[in-house]
């Protein structure tokens, strides 16, 4: 992580679970990190957990990633205030349980889709357009899911998580896609695509949580952090795209 001591890094999600960890864990490895979230204020109280010396490197932007000209309007302000972006990692998201059977469930759907793929694109997009200004080698992170490649068998013990893995196989393609492209607009900009188990985090609700817990082991947020440092932390000629 050294030869990025000085670089800036925008966690989606950073008010809490996954991305409040990685966030804090990016500000302790010397990076200025920009957190993004709805409820930027739990974002700020992160820096309670920092160093003195740390706090002013995490800043709190309040953004809704579903939303383009939101999205836009943070990498504006990241640009003309810090210079650009050297690492974005997307870990917002939104899983449902609800069966996509059910007559209720369009506004389910339509919120884990408009986070879980067109937010990630609109970040990544973005993200992208500032780093080849700089004409850096930066690096993107997706936070992707087991269930991205195998699609949870639901039972009367095991609920629908609704079209969350769809989202996630999507987000499979998705980042192929971009590294693709990127490599065709004859860029080094690096994109991982990493898919953990399930984690304890609120992302299900806690009931949900209750019932995994009950069944199988489940993965801490730090741990994920770590995995997520290591892949930052490869050679800048090191390509790993998929990681499970």
């Amino acid at each position: 992580m050294e030869r990025w001591s000085k670089s800036i890094a925008v966690v989606t999600g950073a008010s809490a679970g996954i991305g409040a960890v990685v966030a804090k864990e990016l500000v302790n490895a010397g990076l200025t990190v920009v957190g993004l979230a709805r409820r930027d204020h739990l974002i700020r109280a992160l820096c309670e957990d920092l160093p003195t010396d740390f706090r002013s490197k995490l800043y709190s932007l309040k953004c809704d990633v579903t939303k383009e000209d939101d999205v836009k309007s943070v990498f504006l302000w990241i640009k003309k205030n810090l210079g650009g972006v050297d690492i974005l990692v997307n870990c917002a998201g939104v899983m449902r349980i609800m069966p996509m059977i059910s007559p209720g469930s369009g506004e389910a759907v339509r919120q884990a889709v408009d986070t879980n793929i067109m937010g990630v694109y609109y970040c990544t997009r973005e993200a992208y357009q500032l780093m080849k200004e700089k004409q850096l080698s930066g690096h993107i992170v997706n936070l992707n899911s087991v269930a991205g490649h195998q699609v949870p068998a639901v039972s009367s013990v095991a609920p629908s998580v609704n079209i969350y893995p769809a989202t996630k196989f999507a987000l499979n393609a998705m980042t192929e896609t971009f590294r693709q492209e990127f490599r065709n607009d004859g860029s080094r900009v690096k994109i991982t695509s990493l898919s953990p188990g399930p984690v304890a985090t609120d992302l299900v609700g806690p009931d949900f949580r209750k019932i995994m817990e009950l069944q199988i082991p489940m993965l801490k947020p730090e741990e994920i952090s770590k995995a997520i440092l290591y892949i930052l932390g490869t050679p800048a000629d090191v390509a790993v795209s998929i990681n499970q």
